[in-house]
């Protein structure tokens, strides 16, 4: 018996941009052992699995959606950059932005796991972010966030001086249970034990 499909939901999107490097300058979280690393090349069932953990309660299903192929043509173009938020060891979050034509540059995605939530880290990883991207002294940087998102977002990004350009709107529909059983076969079946 097929389950029923989820409900669509409206996501009302605001887009953002910055045109300067911040000067917001937030200390090393205390008594908490972070790195935030970039990965090259990384394993599509690990960025899967990094954007089901940061991003399934804030409806991110797009990623998901795409093949192996696409997604690998995506996140490993030269253009794309991932870094991973370490906290004691285990992966807590992730960012990624995208170079583009112009001197543009996009952060795609940011966010922290559930359990990385309350330790007094977001703001300052959204600062490494923030640094990383101006490392490459783009002309301008966009980012986009909607209703559906972390209730606090639109802040983050004005606090580090995103300013609001443009609203629209778009239509997000859920992972359905037959999806997100697929893509778990398809993860787990790249690593099997013992093969290879």
């Amino acid at each position: 018996m097929k389950s029923a499909k989820p409900k669509a939901l409206k996501a009302h999107i605001t887009h953002l941009e910055m045109t300067a490097r911040p000067k917001t300058s937030l200390p090393f979280p205390a008594n908490i052992q972070t790195a935030v690393m970039r990965v090259k090349a990384i394993p599509l069932a690990y960025y899967r699995f990094l954007y089901r953990q940061v991003g399934a309660r804030w409806h991110w299903v797009d990623r998901l959606r795409m093949t192996d192929e696409e997604l690998s043509a995506r996140l490993h173009a030269p253009e794309a950059h991932i870094h991973v938020l370490y906290i004691d060891g285990a992966p807590a979050g992730f960012f990624e932005f995208h170079e583009q034509a112009d001197g543009m540059i996009e952060l795609t995605h940011f966010g922290l796991m559930e359990h990385a939530l309350g330790l007094g880290v977001g703001k300052w990883f959204m600062q490494q972010a923030v640094y990383a991207i101006w490392d490459f002294s783009p002309q301008k940087v966009t980012v986009t966030t909607n209703n559906l998102d972390h209730p606090r977002a639109l802040q983050l990004y004005q606090m580090f001086g995103f300013s609001p350009v443009e609203t629209s709107d778009a239509i997000v529909r859920p992972l359905s249970d037959e999806e997100i059983l697929d893509i778990a076969k398809r993860d787990n079946g790249m690593a099997q034990p013992g093969e290879g």
